[in-house]
């Protein structure tokens, strides 16, 4: 069986495609600027899969103004969005200094580390103080049975909410389980109360 590579430069020629060049670190800059402005979105260029498949032709230049007839304002609305998003990092950027970073890295590293490798320990936390119970996390012996604390005397486990949709998983946890999702502001977790009062 033969391997062959073919470079993203071949495939743009071959597709007869125009080769744009940017300066470097543009592109990564209107990537997040875009993921942020959510600039090429299908509400605000079209649904791309779909959109390729409806069209019939074979040349880049036929796409091109196949595209354009059906969503003439899709490039500009795009562009307009992500421009008004790197003016908001040209306006920021000025903010940022060495002490700002310093910052960053701290709450990267020291504080969002501990907070999300110790989550575990403020859910027990949390459901405990909902009954006014005393919780502790399992030692190594007691982890390895799928406890991972007590909420009084009674052993828990937590788990991520998709745990409980994969059906197919061979572990077996004979105790409660105590399910999460970490959503952008914070942890949603679901429990049967009934095991607790």
């Amino acid at each position: 069986m033969k391997v062959i590579k073919i470079l993203n430069n071949e495939i743009l020629s071959l597709l007869e495609a125009e080769v744009l060049s940017f300066p470097k670190y543009a592109t990564q800059i209107l990537n997040l600027a875009n993921q942020n402005a959510q600039g090429t979105r299908p509400a605000v260029v079209g649904q791309m899969s779909d959109l390729i498949q409806e069209f019939k032709g074979d040349k880049i230049k036929d796409w091109e103004e196949w595209y354009l007839n059906k969503h003439p304002e899709a490039i500009s609305l795009a562009a307009t969005k992500i421009f008004d998003m790197v003016n908001h990092f040209k306006e920021v950027m000025t903010q940022i200094d060495k002490e700002m970073i310093e910052k960053w890295v701290k709450d990267l590293v020291i504080i969002k580390t501990f907070v999300g490798l110790k989550f575990q320990e403020a859910i027990l936390k949390y459901v405990a103080k909902q009954f006014s119970f005393s919780y502790r996390l399992a030692e190594p012996q007691e982890e390895s049975q799928g406890i991972d604390g007590f909420i009084n005397v009674i052993p828990v486990s937590i788990k991520p909410i998709s745990y409980e949709i994969k059906k197919s998983l061979s572990e077996k946890i004979l105790v409660s389980i105590i399910f999460y999702k970490k959503l952008k502001d914070g942890i949603k977790i679901s429990y049967n109360e009934n095991v607790f009062l």
